[in-house]
């Protein structure tokens, strides 16, 4: 019979292990920050906006905001009711506005343009996964940082989830032992997986892939879990799913004549905020937002397995599926001493099933309470022993299991609040992208990459 351990939600219990302090930006007491946001789609006008703005509007005001679509902007502006100046000219926005702080949120290719820019005008950066899409414009970015003196910070918020903190603390606690080797699996459902083939995240050249775009969040955690880097990348991915692999196709879903035939139709008018943002301002920049899954000009993999060789020895196996019926994932971590297992939203391995349709509208929450009743649960169990021990964190509503809130409130509000060095900065971004640009490489090689080949950047077995 397994022992269960309840495990708190609040981060204290890590704090006692952190080796260095996060060096971000400062603050003034008293003042507010000045933010400037360029990019006002979705995630952009939604968790860098209005929700920054409802959790931390004591301490946070936006001065300006950018976007190459200036319908989108207009609409934005009232979304977030704010009265601060809109810019097609990232530049000039930074010359009027003199933010202490641009967040960027654009399409992951222009990161590092809006980056370096920021950083030479003198603003300190805050921006999205991923840092960019290619070890050159990774390399600028770094060159740039050094040069100029100011900060990037990159938003890894599943870090900061109560679940993805709590395994970092029984792996820091050496609760397995030397860890040896890691099984990691990733599932995007029919609903999220399918909505990176319709807008431009299905383009190689604007998300560097899915293995850039989606996965430097898994292998930030991975990173960060083992407190290492990788060194090789050994990879397989195909386009077997969407894009040119059906017999019918359409340029979007609205007024597509294969809409009764299409298990994947999507009526984006439904979601009045998602329709103000695209298709009633499409007409400014001819984006469309529901594109044609089946697209014969998607060029990204739908299905990704890599092996990761790590600076401390540790060989990692990882897959992304898109086009799984659930979301969720799994991962064991195999040590000398034991193995610990832990898990997300895999309906037969949990009480209660996510309506998958629906399920990442609480990802553009900010909540940060427990849903009553139910919870996460880590398996861990020693070599030799005849039961194992189940440790439970309470699952969190706001997206990313609260991680999106709690990084934050780190970046904003209190900086010295860093367990286990949860906060990420350009190495970290520049680390967890390699792997998914080494992987991209291991297919059009046909042979393993190895992280020197493409950074100067030398690997570390510990990171901290």
């Amino acid at each position: 019979m397994e022992r269960r351990k309840f495990l708190g939600y609040t981060a204290a219990a890590g704090t006692a292990l952190m080796l260095h302090p996060f060096e971000g930006f400062a603050f003034t007491p008293g003042k507010k920050l000045k933010l400037a946001l360029v990019g006002t789609g979705h995630r952009g006008s939604g968790f860098w906006g209005s929700n920054l703005l409802k959790s931390f509007n004591e301490v946070v005001e936006f001065v300006g905001l950018c976007d190459i679509n200036p319908g989108r902007m207009a609409y934005v502006k009232q979304a977030m009711n704010v009265s601060c100046p809109s810019y097609t000219d990232f530049k000039q926005m930074l010359k009027d506005t003199k933010p202490d702080y641009v967040i960027v949120t654009t399409v992951d290719a222009e990161h590092d343009e809006q980056i370096v820019t920021a950083l030479e005008m003198g603003c300190d950066v805050i921006t999205e996964k991923p840092m960019t899409t290619d070890e050159i414009k990774c390399k600028r970015i770094l060159d740039a940082e050094k040069r100029t003196g100011k900060k990037v910070i990159v938003a890894f918020n599943y870090r900061h989830s109560v679940h993805a903190m709590q395994v970092k603390e029984l792996l820091a606690k050496n609760r397995i032992g030397k860890v040896t080797s890691v099984d990691f699996n990733w599932y995007l459902n029919v609903f999220h997986g399918a909505d990176y083939f319709r807008r431009w995240h299905g383009k190689m050249n604007r998300s560097g892939s899915l293995w850039v775009h989606k996965a430097t969040h898994h292998f930030d955690l991975l990173n960060w879990w083992l407190n290492s880097e990788p060194v090789e990348v050994s990879a397989y991915g195909a386009l077997e799913h969407y894009g040119k692999n059906n017999s019918f196709r359409g340029t979007k879903c609205r007024g597509c004549e294969h809409k009764d035939n299409c298990k994947f139709y999507w009526d984006i008018t439904k979601d009045e905020r998602l329709n103000n943002l695209y298709p009633e301002n499409e007409k400014h920049d001819g984006y469309i937002r529901d594109g044609c899954v089946w697209s014969n000009e998607i060029d990204i993999y739908d299905k990704m397995s890599a092996q990761i060789i790590y600076a401390n020895g540790v060989t990692v196996n990882y897959s992304l599926t898109t086009y799984s019926p659930y979301e969720g994932w799994q991962i064991a971590f195999n040590g000398f001493n034991g193995r610990l297992e832990t898990w997300e939203d895999i309906p037969y391995l949990q009480k209660t099933a996510d309506d998958q349709a629906n399920r990442h509208a609480v990802e553009m929450s900010n909540a940060d309470d427990a849903i009553p009743g139910e919870f996460r649960e880590i398996m861990v169990m020693d070599n030799f022993a005849k039961n194992y021990e189940i440790f439970t964190t309470p699952k969190i509503k706001g997206g990313h299991g609260g991680g999106d809130i709690r990084m934050q409130r780190r970046i904003f509000v209190d900086k010295n609040d860093n367990p286990h060095n949860v906060m990420a900065g350009t190495r970290e971004g520049a680390m967890s992208i390699l792997i998914g640009i080494a992987a991209r490489k291991s297919i059009a090689l046909k042979r393993p990459v190895k992280i020197s080949e493409l950074t100067d950047l030398v690997p570390m077995a510990n990171r901290f």
